[in-house]
């Protein structure tokens, strides 16, 4: 027996023994996904555990993934099996106190498109556009959710402002996403100069190469792209949107515009099809972080627990539940 299938036989055990779920984010390594009980997004992953029978949640994803899942299920245990998964989108942008400092990723040069003092904080943005409602991203920490009026996903943007009264809205933290809601609604959108330093280091000149290779493909692309990409794609969508989109389709060939690992799903789900990277270097380090010992580790000790305390987890509900209530 290989050490990789001694890790999944002890993983599979502890699991029976703790009445634990294994969660997998679509971005994971492929032999975390493959012992996952359910893969997909994070919301639809945590809104899934809350439903489930369970003691034990196993988040292998980023930080603010594990928080969502405490968010929805306080009463059950959340571990995080690699601490040091952060989102650095999600922590562009904090609730009450000055912003961590961006970090500089190889591959792409950052755009100064709208920029906000470094010790700006999401109140501070609220006092300077006073009534206007904040509609925060799930790639947020929970203290920003609970400093907003309501939450989105990558899908439902423009439906969440769409449904509310308010003719101007904040829209925090992704500058990408937040450009996509307003060039599909007339709303006036505050944006956020955040970003996912995965997808924003794919440009117009990506498409324009990977259409040439392969000229038979659709190009599918996240919003939490540029909107250079955006435009000269055949269809933007969520993670989630991606695999259905993917699945129904009559094309035979796919440009992925989002992180990597999606590509594993995408070819198992639909092995007659071929699928491609809009960059190779489309990598999230932070979601590559999970592996099998870690997960082993972290069922054996109930390490790391991610627990949102109360007074930060009601607010944060509620951000969340209006949004589940947009039809």
């Amino acid at each position: 027996m290989s050490d990789s299938e001694q890790l999944r036989d002890k993983i599979f055990a502890l699991k029976e023994k703790k009445n634990a779920i294994i969660l997998a984010h679509n971005y994971q390594r492929e032999e975390v996904q493959d012992i996952a009980d359910y893969r997909g997004d994070s919301l639809e992953l945590s809104r899934l555990a809350a439903t489930t029978d369970c003691d034990v949640i196993v988040f292998c994803g980023v930080h603010f993934m594990a928080e969502s899942a405490s968010i929805l299920s306080p009463d059950k245990t959340v571990l995080l099996p690699e601490i040091s998964a952060g989102c650095p989108m999600a922590d562009m942008i904090a609730a009450g106190s000055a912003r961590k400092a961006r970090t500089q990723f190889p591959g792409f040069e950052y755009r100064e498109e709208f920029t906000y003092p470094a010790e700006f904080s999401l109140k501070d943005i609220k006092k300077l556009h006073p009534g206007a409602p904040v509609v925060s991203y799930v790639n947020t920490t929970a203290e920003v959710k609970a400093e907003s009026d309501i939450c989105c996903t990558s899908a439902n943007g423009v439906k969440v402002v769409e449904s509310l009264e308010s003719d101007t809205v904040i829209s925090v933290p992704d500058k990408n996403l937040s450009a996509w809601i307003a060039k599909n609604t007339k709303k006036k959108i505050i944006s956020w100069d955040g970003f996912c330093h995965v997808h924003e280091r794919a440009t117009a000149t990506d498409v324009e190469s990977s259409r040439e290779e392969h000229p038979d493909a659709l190009i599918l692309a996240h919003p939490e792209c540029r909107m250079e990409v955006l435009e000269l794609a055949d269809h933007v969508t969520s993670t989630s949107g991606m695999l259905r989109y993917a699945e129904k389709s009559d094309a035979q060939e796919f440009i992925i515009g989002t992180e990597t690992g999606l590509l594993y799903k995408l070819r198992k789900d639909n092995p007659a099809k071929t699928f491609y990277p809009l960059r190779k270097d489309m990598v999230c380090p932070n979601m590559k972080k999970t592996s099998l010992t870690s997960v082993l580790h972290c069922l054996e000790t109930e390490t790391y627990k991610i627990k949102v305390p109360e007074e930060i987890r009601v607010p944060a509900k509620k951000a969340l539940d209006r949004m589940l209530e947009v039809k």
